[in-house]
């Protein structure tokens, strides 16, 4: 089974579903999104969409409850996607969000803390027990972001943390975090180095996860990578599906 572990609601749905089908994709999971960067066709259409993303990666604006009627009606339209839900982490009670989405959904995410606040994740690993928790690693998160992501994870070792995007400009530091704590596991999407992926790949081939954040990324092209650098079949299969397989006990 060929698994996308990392991507976001389209505008159509179906959009999403013929990129799934043209890299041979079985299943995707899914993060709701406030943005829709594939709306746009011109420059100033894509520039309102980043604003949206710019002002929810801040903790500002709205739209999460807009975000999470998308997702439903995604997943109640094909069986192919693989929700997680997202949590305000400046809510209140994140502990009963947590609870909700361990009944509904697969796992948590995709959470992205404002730059400097990754200790916002704690409640979350507090409440989330085996529930699996992916957390934005590109930019705007920082090393020492990834630094107090790793300490968390080493705190909550039964939780599967994952560190999307290879960590982002980040990667060698992301790279050594996975290697170092037996609970973190490393999303590959939308990485700048062809050998940052293939790093990846040979230090941890049992927790690395081919991912294409669609619609920043395109799934074709995130496969065709995966494919191009990994060295057998064997582990190019625990890449592109094995791994998160085992990651969501499917």
């Amino acid at each position: 089974m060929i698994i996308d572990a990392h991507s976001h609601v389209h505008d159509p749905v179906e959009k999403h579903l013929a990129l799934l089908d043209e890299a041979g994709v079985d299943k995707a999971i899914l993060f709701a999104t406030r943005p829709h960067p594939e709306r746009a066709t011109t420059l100033d259409e894509l520039k309102g969409e980043m604003a949206v993303l710019s002002r929810s990666l801040s903790g500002s604006g709205d739209g999460r409850a807009t975000a999470l009627r998308e997702l439903d009606a995604a997943l109640a339209g094909s069986d192919r996607f693989l929700g997680f839900g997202s949590v305000d982490l400046f809510a209140p009670d994140v502990a009963t969000a947590v609870e909700e989405i361990g009944r509904k959904w697969h796992g948590i995410g995709e959470l992205t803390p404002p730059p400097g606040r990754a200790d916002l994740l704690e409640p979350v690993l507090r409440a989330a027990g085996d529930l699996p928790v992916v957390v934005h690693g590109a930019a705007p998160t920082t090393a020492a972001d990834l630094a107090t992501i790793g300490a968390l994870a080493r705190k909550y070792p039964r939780t599967p943390l994952v560190i999307s995007q290879l960590g982002g400009g980040h990667w060698i530091d992301a790279i050594e975090l996975v290697r170092e704590t037996p609970n973190l596991w490393l999303e590959l999407s939308t990485a700048s180095l062809v050998f940052s992926v293939r790093l990846a790949i040979a230090e941890v081939p049992d927790r690395t996860l081919f991912g294409s954040d669609a619609p920043y990324g395109d799934p074709v092209l995130a496969r065709a990578l995966v494919e191009r650098v990994t060295p057998s079949e064997a582990a190019r299969a625990a890449i592109l599906g094995g791994n998160a397989a085992h990651l969501l006990d499917l």
